[in-house]
């Protein structure tokens, strides 16, 4: 399962692309996090109330839900199994996206994190005054990413070389949330509706006028936009670049893989944070 800190280090890689510095690795990232988690804990603890957010908010009320994610993305993470045309398996591929267990026993040894995956690296523009949220870059791989490599690599590529967008500059970064999603359990369909609303992404392909054709949704979109299965196959075709009559889809032979990833999401403002905290204390 995708983690608080695979979303920071995304942040960390755009971040430090602008501002022409070098990033933070994903290890220094972890290790940084839990001490920042700590230090603000302590923080909170000597100050009544706990220490304002930059939005008002109390630190020492936001912190139990950062730590819960965290915790929770962790004790995922260890249990899980490790496009506008054509798609292959390892393609960089654009998507589609709007957006576990108990922690483990104190003295009990936690297993290390996941540390490679296929994987997907959404942008979002988060609306200040409404809270909406619109799509401003997604692309992954279906091909298994070390993570420190693959996840910095794919923050820039959805970042800045979606065809579908200009590229994210400086200035927009306050406005920005980051969506990774990492996939697991990829399976052949036994046919085009052999999967389940809100549990799997779609990978399709298909013949039509003598061109092959492919395209991919993450878990996520057919719930988030309100589809039926129909509607996501429907959709998903269009976006594959299919334009024939739409009572006439199901005609089309598709092949179609069905896959499952959970994905984490963190704001600006909580990435601004850690990274401001960083700096004050030399980490």
């Amino acid at each position: 399962m995708a983690t608080v800190e695979h979303c920071l280090y995304c942040f960390e890689a755009l971040d430090a692309h602008l501002d022409d510095r070098k990033p933070m690795t994903l290890a220094e990232v972890y290790k940084s996090w839990a001490e920042y988690l700590r230090s603000a804990d302590a923080d909170a603890d000597a100050e009544e109330g706990g220490a304002d957010t930059a939005d008002g908010t109390k630190l020492s009320k936001r912190l139990p839900a950062l730590r819960r994610i965290t915790e929770a993305s962790a004790s995922s993470s260890t249990s899980s199994s490790a496009s506008n045309s054509t798609l292959s398996l390892g393609a960089d591929t654009p998507a589609t996206s709007a957006a576990s267990s108990s922690a483990a026993l104190p003295d009990a040894d936690p297993e290390p994190p996941l540390t490679e995956s296929p994987l997907f690296v959404t942008w979002n523009t988060v609306s200040a005054r409404h809270g909406g949220h619109a799509l401003r870059g997604c692309i992954g791989t279906f091909e298994a990413q070390d993570l420190d490599e693959g996840l910095s690599s794919y923050a820039l590529i959805s970042a800045l070389q979606d065809t579908r967008f200009r590229p994210i500059a400086a200035r927009e970064l306050p406005s920005l949330e980051v969506a990774v999603t990492l996939l697991t359990d990829f399976e052949d369909a036994a046919d085009a509706m052999d999967w389940d609303l809100g549990t799997h992404g779609l990978r399709i392909s298909f013949h039509y006028h003598g061109k092959r054709y492919g395209a991919t949704y993450l878990p996520d979109v057919a719930v988030e936009q309100g589809w039926t299965k129909e509607e996501t196959l429907v959709s998903l075709m269009r976006k594959a670049g299919w334009v024939g009559r739409k009572d006439k889809w199901d005609e089309v032979q598709l092949s179609v893989v069905r896959y499952q990833g959970k994905k984490e999401s963190l704001g600006y403002e909580d990435f601004k944070r850690w990274r401001d905290w960083v700096e004050g204390t030399g980490k």
